[in-house]
């Protein structure tokens, strides 16, 4: 479990990190460098998983050796999926990253949500959804494990 206080943002008590596969910890299927790292320390103090369409059919593949768990979903409605999915762990205690317009209902309702715009972009939506933007997925994490940046970012 995390706990991190913002003043004037709120005080967050984090026991789950969902994240995107494609456009968020891989570019074209495959996965980034220094994402293994930054989640498998982040496995440490959050459960991690990594909810997606799968677009490239390569996600299992990269993320062998990373502490998380995959859920593939099914075609269509995938938004309402990933919304679920947060919903279903406690969006209060959830922290969400993504990229895709299937990404913006779980941004928005996890407790933090952070977008990030790599290679393949972003959507608006879930840029508009986002309480962050980064444009590095490690940056992303980190702010997770450097706190005071996230402090810095959302006061």
């Amino acid at each position: 479990m995390l706990s991190i206080q913002i003043p004037d943002f709120g005080n967050l008590t984090l026991e789950h990190l969902v994240l995107d596969y494609n456009g968020t910890l891989a570019v074209d299927g495959g996965l980034l460098p220094g994402v293994k790292e930054a989640l498998n320390a982040l496995s440490r103090e959050l459960t991690v998983h990594v909810v997606t369409a799968d677009t490239f059919g390569k996600a299992a593949e990269g993320l062998k050796g990373i502490d998380c768990r995959l859920t593939v979903l099914e075609p269509g409605r995938q938004d309402r999926a990933k919304l679920n999915f947060v919903n279903g762990l406690g969006a209060e205690k959830t922290a969400s990253i993504g990229n895709g317009r299937n990404d913006a209902l779980m941004l928005e309702a996890s407790v933090l949500g952070i977008a990030v715009i790599l290679g393949e972009g972003a959507s608006s939506a879930s840029l508009k959804a986002a309480d962050v933007v980064c444009t590095n997925i490690v940056d992303a994490l980190e702010l997770l494990t450097h706190p005071l940046r996230l402090t810095a970012t959302l006061r």
